[in-house]
């Protein structure tokens, strides 16, 4: 299924779109519209062409009361309310010098996201790093999207140092990802204005299938090319072959469900396993759709791995020969993920 056909990106499978008043379609329109032509970077250096302000809504009533102040004074020539209009207006003017400056020269660098299940929050870091010797209060950045855009992170960055801000995003499909749009803000430090600034970070999360819930046991290993033993994966998962525990094995290797049954230690018999590979099929994983198979071929990776067993995996055009690890059970599940 290529990048095109599937859902977007927090949207349910299957799932209704919730419908849009005509205020709402032409935002969503225009911000779309707009995101698409901001470059794509995983370092961004803020700059008076990147940082946008407009007035809150506590800016635009501080406005209209200094309104009001003006003309009350000038009515009745009040020499006293003309010093605190103007002396209301110098600060609301010097707060949003302020205000720009705390984002304007700052630099954010965005660290590469760790691939993570769909369905489950994908976190990264973000490391915002001050040039200046003054400290930066008040900076909050988040996900730009509807779902996101309540969840802020906030920190203030010394002088001359760096800090650093993690946020996630929640994907719910498999594949490769583009990290969503970021947005950074500040209304720091009277409130009356808000900077900010959009960002679209070049880096990609890998997210892998969602593992079934409930999957069935492992699938019965394959002989290998010239042995034949009667050893197979049992309906458990657990190799039949087994013997008395001997010193030095590995606490994985102690068959604890025999264990619990007949309260003797036993270990299972490696060289009798080692006549059969544990392959798990694409084609053996029931009538699924695609992505059921895929999710439950996640599930059956973690659990071969979990037993500590050798595993194979075979995909439409794609076979892995069996091994162990972490750096192999890595490449199956990015298997799963791209397939």
């Amino acid at each position: 299924m290529s990048a095109a056909e599937r859902p977007a990106l927090g949207v349910e499978p299957g799932a209704r779109r919730p419908m849009l008043n005509p205020v709402q379609l032409i935002r969503r329109q225009f911000r779309q519209w707009w995101q698409a032509r901001l470059p794509l970077t995983d370092t961004l250096v803020l700059s008076q062409r990147n940082v946008y302000i407009l007035p809150t809504r506590a800016g635009l009533m501080l406005a209209a009361t200094l309104v009001v102040l003006l003309v009350a004074s000038i009515n009745y020539q009040l020499n006293l309310g003309y010093l605190l209009t103007f002396l209301l207006a110098g600060s609301a003017v010097v707060g949003m010098h302020v205000c720009h400056g705390t984002l304007r020269g700052l630099t954010l660098a965005l660290n590469a996201p760790e691939p993570v299940f769909a369905g489950s929050n994908a976190p990264f870091r973000i490391v915002l790093t001050n040039d200046r010797k003054a400290t930066r209060y008040g900076i909050g950045l988040a996900v730009l999207d509807e779902t996101h855009e309540d969840h802020w992170a906030w920190t203030d960055v010394p002088g001359q140092a760096s800090a650093t801000v993690s946020v996630a995003f929640q994907p719910l499909r498999r594949g490769l990802h583009r990290v969503p749009p970021l947005t950074a803000e500040t209304r720091f430090p009277l409130g009356t204005f808000r900077v900010w600034t959009v960002w679209r970070p070049a880096a990609q999360v890998l997210v892998y299938p969602a593992p079934e819930k409930m999957p069935p046991p492992l699938p019965e290993g394959e002989p290998r090319s010239g042995t034949s033993g009667p050893s197979r994966v049992q309906s458990s998962g657990e190799f039949d072959g087994v013997r008395a525990y001997r010193r030095g094995d590995p606490m994985k290797m102690v068959v604890w469900k025999k264990v619990g049954k007949t309260d003797e230690l036993v270990s299972r018999d490696t060289q009798q396993a080692q006549r059969r590979e544990l392959w798990l099929d694409f084609a053996r994983c029931g009538p699924l759709d695609a992505d059921a198979r895929l999710a439950r071929m996640a599930a059956w990776v973690l659990q071969a791995e979990k037993l500590g067993l050798d595993y194979g995996l075979r995909l439409p055009g794609l076979e892995l020969r069996p091994d162990n690890g972490e750096a192999h059970k890595r490449r199956c599940l990015e298997a799963l993920a791209l397939c």
